[in-house]
């Protein structure tokens, strides 16, 4: 068996905040499912869903500093509107712009719950 990543969570402070960002940001969509305050995440459409996702409630405060988790790369078609949107829909770009040859252009950012992603425009080329 591969050791693929499965399934990932979100975790927020302000649920509806985060929803709306990755809404507006990705058009990701979320049901509500389980417990309390925790929703499933579809990333794509029916015909292409993507990783399996959630979102939850944080249990504790995020570190002032440093990684506290997995950095999970987002798929995007255009880098520079995925920017435009992340900061428009109130995240933060940590780490601008970088090409790394022979894959794409990356980025990391913060989303509104100060979780630390990133995400790449695949070079198609490759």
């Amino acid at each position: 068996m591969p050791n693929n990543i499965s399934h990932f969570n979100v975790e927020a402070d302000d649920l509806a905040r985060a929803r709306r960002f990755y809404e507006r940001v990705f058009g990701w969509q979320f049901r509500a499912w389980g417990p309390p305050d925790f929703f499933m995440i579809q990333t794509g459409p029916d015909a292409e869903p993507g990783i399996h996702g959630s979102l939850s409630r944080r249990d504790e405060p995020v570190p002032k500093e440093g990684m506290n988790g997995f950095e999970c790369t987002i798929s995007v078609d255009d880098i520079d509107a995925t920017v435009a949107a992340i900061e428009k829909n109130g995240g933060a770009i940590v780490l601008p712009k970088s090409v790394i040859h022979g894959v794409g252009t990356h980025i990391r950012f913060l989303d509104t719950e100060g979780n630390t992603l990133a995400a790449m425009q695949y070079d198609t080329a490759v």
